[in-house]
Formats: C-alpha cells, structure tokens, sequence
C-alpha cells in the first residue's frame, strides 16, 4: 500500500498546554484543519508535546510540521506511547517554512497505534511552541484493526544513528 497522510486515521490529539486556555483560539483542533490562519500554541514551560492515538496501527514514514519562527520546537521526540519508548529524535530549525522529519527505515517496519512528539526546548525563551500544521505520513499496518498486536514487528531500538532526517521545504 502507497504511503498517505495518516491524519484521517487519527482517534484522538491531546495536547500538553494551550496558551491562556484559549483552545478556541489556539487549541489542538488548528494542528490539522489546513487553515494557513490558524495555529496549536502552548502555553509557557517545557517540555511541550502533541499525542495522537490512531483508529488502528500505523506504519510511520516522516512527519510534517510548520512552526512559527521565534516558536519552533528546535529539538524533539517522537515517542511510542503505547511501548513508553523512543521511536527517533528529531531536530527543526527555528523556521517557519514546513520541514520533514524522515522516519528511520527500521522504525517504519514497526507498527504504532499511539505516538507523542515532545518538544523538550523551543526556541521560544519561555518555552512557548506554535504549530501551523502538523503532518503524519506513512500507511496503515496490514491486517491490523486496532492497538492489539500493534509491535508484532519487534521492539523499538534506541541505538546509534536513529535519528531522523530533516528535511526543509
């Protein structure tokens, strides 16, 4: 199966603060409506993160995201919230054009229901992170209907050279 975007297979976002509590405004709703007017902005403090549980599992591929400048979340972790491990970090430049994070091959064979990206530092000073849009790509895990049996492909290992690769556009 060709690899797609996986936000329509999205279940459910969380998101770790909204700036003075203004989730109309600036809530986790704006990661993935397309709206170039609208964003996902923290509040203050670190880290800041995004969670996503998926409908069933998923094989991811690269991530997506376009921040603010002056609010770019400069390092992250994208995280398997269902193993509690490391699935790569990732590193951004403080931009504001879209930039790719490329998942590592070996990370793409294994299947996620449920995925965290944690910014531990902004380029913010108060640690505020602003995010325009955020994009899961990859497909969806064959034969899959759910979290269960969603880490058949083996555990996550968190060795030398599993970083992703940024790509900026």
């Amino acid at each position: 199966m060709d690899e797609q975007s996986l936000v329509p297979l999205i279940a459910q976002t969380r998101v770790s603060s909204v700036h003075n509590r203004d989730a109309q405004s600036f809530g986790r709703q704006h990661l993935f409506d397309s709206n170039p007017e609208t964003c996902w902005t923290s509040d203050q403090g670190t880290p800041q993160s995004i969670s996503i549980r998926f409908t069933r599992a998923v094989h991811l591929h690269r991530v997506h995201v376009q921040f603010q400048g002056g609010f770019a979340g400069k390092t992250a972790r994208l995280v398997d919230r269902a193993a509690g491990r490391e699935i790569c970090p990732m590193h951004f430049e403080d931009s504001n054009r879209r930039q790719t994070a490329e998942i590592p091959e070996d990370r793409r064979r294994v299947a996620y229901s449920q995925v965290s990206v944690v910014f531990p530092e902004s380029s913010d000073f108060y640690g505020r992170v602003v995010v325009y849009s955020l994009d899961l790509v990859g497909r969806p895990a064959a034969g899959d209907d759910g979290a269960e049996g969603a880490h058949r492909d083996g555990p996550v290992d968190r060795g030398p050279g599993a970083s992703a690769h940024v790509v900026i556009r």
